[in-house]
């Protein structure tokens, strides 16, 4: 990659007041200095208690909903939920099947059906709704999806089904005017006119409000008297995954759904599937952690949408057999890990690509990326445009030809840069080039005319050229600061994992200035370190890099544990070296 993309190391300011005020309710001096830093200014944030939860009131369709949702249970309605191809909507899935269930749906009228995303693309189109049609659906309920699907839902309610959506997407924009589909109900915190305070539930936690609100509705109608009303949060281990897999802002309510759902995987206190994924992943749950849930567990259900069916992904999550659920989670790993040999291949081709472009350009890179060949999978192009938008720090398009023949693109952004704007920007100047596209700031997703691909190229780098100046092409890394000395320590780095961290809540990222005492590269793509830092002699790693660094350094880093032979040592992972 270009030299001149090493990124630029810039400390959080954690305001002292907010710091102190932490400190004084009991917060560790350590953390406190790091959840100031991160816009917390009282105990009260942290407070990962369910009573603290924003009440579901709060959404906008959502009293519709669960009075159409209770219709059906009390009824006896057939319900059909039309789930993602993602891990979001997998366990929103998961999550509304099961919880229909408790509330009194009886499980011969619950079904759902999901997308093939090569065959029928995203959403619940009108070819989603005749697949749904002969399990006899009288209700369809979307989940992690449906805002957009205008045509969708029409054909639905041509056909005489009632249309529950559930969503957290973006609506769609018709002539710069939003359009939502005319269901029946409509649950979304991005809708026009919803006051929910936090606009970043994942489509998990969409699914997980509902049926809070059915609940209710249900408690109302008398449903539970004389016996206890269901107990919802055994389904929170669920919710937390698809939070932090769906890569959500982590703002404080989304903190609290994740938090108690680490407590319950904690506790073993989870699903079948999860308990599964664990030990395919050959995690502890024990030590369960937001690492574990975004890059462990979420990739191997998120590998079953990409280049299988779903369907494995959403069993395994529904599954109450813990010897089926764990063949059904290793059947996910091989997929992960086919999906990780084509990742690999895909991005090596895209990074000779991009080394032949610097090369005409004299190393220079372009303000943004469109990287395409015929051979590439348009199941990983997504994961691959995330890995490419890292280490250049552009705004990228990776582009395929799917098994249809259309040539589609995942893009993903960098900060300060619209994607979904930007596409719309492109389709302006170019109209007949795109055939589809959409998504929102930091993703999204384009259909191209056959023969566009230099097209949009040029369009899509033109618009980054508009856009975009040097400061924003300029990586940037926010680290806290130096690490205290006494910090170094195992006790530290287990308070750390034990904490939610996410987006917009990035995990600690220390810097210090270091000597490089010694270095090796270690299975074969890894910096393995030795470096002196305050006069201690101390280890680290850097994963990924193989070229050698100064002997003198501004190291930002994470800290980790390092087992071997029962042995545990606090070692440093290097994001950068300046």
């Amino acid at each position: 990659m270009n030299p001149s993309l090493s990124p630029t190391l810039l400390t959080r300011d954690a305001p002292p007041r907010a710091a102190w005020a932490l400190e004084q309710a009991g917060v560790s001096p350590l953390l406190a200095r790091l959840f100031a830093a991160r816009g917390v200014r009282s105990a009260d944030e942290l407070d990962a208690g369910l009573d603290k939860l924003l009440p579901p009131e709060g959404l906008k369709g959502i009293a519709a909903a669960a009075a159409l949702l209770a219709d059906a249970i009390q009824q006896g309605e057939r319900i059909c939920l039309v789930a993602d191809y993602d891990c979001d909507g997998a366990t929103a899935c998961a999550v509304a099947l099961r919880g229909l269930g408790l509330l009194g749906a009886r499980p011969d009228t619950l079904h759902y059906v999901v997308p093939d995303r090569a065959i029928h693309g995203y959403g619940l189109t009108p070819a989603i709704v005749d697949l749904a049609l002969p399990l006899q659906p009288q209700l369809l309920m979307t989940v992690d999806n449906g805002i957009a699907s205008l045509a969708g839902v029409a054909h639905a309610k041509s056909l005489g089904l009632k249309v529950l959506v559930t969503d957290h997407h973006l609506p769609a924009l018709v002539d710069e005017v939003v359009q939502l589909p005319a269901a029946d109900a409509l649950v979304n915190p991005s809708q026009p006119g919803c006051a929910f305070e936090s606009k970043n539930l994942a489509g998990v936690g969409v699914a997980f409000y509902v049926l809070l609100a059915v609940r209710g509705e249900l408690r109302r109608r008398g449903a539970f008297e004389g016996r206890e009303q269901p107990r919802l949060d055994g389904l929170l281990d669920l919710v937390a995954l698809g939070t932090v897999a769906d890569v959500v802002r982590l703002d404080a309510n989304n903190r609290r759904l994740v938090a108690q759902g680490l407590r319950r995987m904690r506790a073993g206190r989870m699903q079948p599937g999860v308990a599964a994924l664990f030990t395919a992943a050959g995690r502890d749950a024990a030590r369960a952690n937001t690492f574990d849930l975004g890059f462990a567990l979420g990739p191997r259900i998120n590998a079953a949408g990409r280049l299988s069916d779903m369907t494995v992904g959403i069993e395994c999550l529904l599954c109450e057999d813990p010897a089926r659920a764990l063949e059904l989670a290793r059947l996910l790993d091989t997929i992960n890990r086919e999906r990780r040999e084509i990742e690999a291949g895909m991005r090596e081709q895209a990074e000779a690509q991009l080394a032949r472009l610097q090369t005409r350009l004299e190393q220079q890179t372009p303000p943004a990326l469109v990287i395409f060949d015929e051979d590439f999978h348009e199941g990983v192009v997504g994961i691959v445009a995330s890995r490419i938008k890292d280490a250049a720090h552009r705004p990228t398009f990776v582009l395929a030809r799917g098994v249809d023949g259309q040539l589609k693109g995942s893009g993903r952004s960098i900060t300060g840069f619209h994607l979904r704007d930007a596409l719309d920007l492109v389709s302006k100047r170019h109209p007949e080039l795109l055939k589809k596209f959409g998504g929102h700031a930091m993703a999204a997703g384009c259909t191209l005319a056959e023969g566009g691909v230099e097209t949009f190229r040029q369009a899509f780098t033109q618009v980054a050229a508009e856009w975009l100046d040097e400061a924003s092409l300029q990586r940037t890394l926010r680290t806290d600061g130096p690490l205290p000395a006494e910090a170094f320590n195992a006790q530290t780095v287990q308070e750390l994992e034990s904490q939610v961290w996410g987006q917009a809540f990035e995990a600690p990222l220390f810097c210090d200035e270091v000597q490089i005492v010694a270095q090796r590269i270690v299975g074969e793509r890894h910096l393995k370190l030795r470096v002196r830092q305050g006069g201690l002699l101390r280890d680290a790693i850097w994963f990924g890099h193989t070229d050698p660094v100064p002997e003198q350094a501004r190291m930002a880093y994470r800290l980790s544990l390092d087992e071997y032979q029962g042995q545990q040592r606090v070692q440093m992972v290097v994001e950068a070296i300046v």
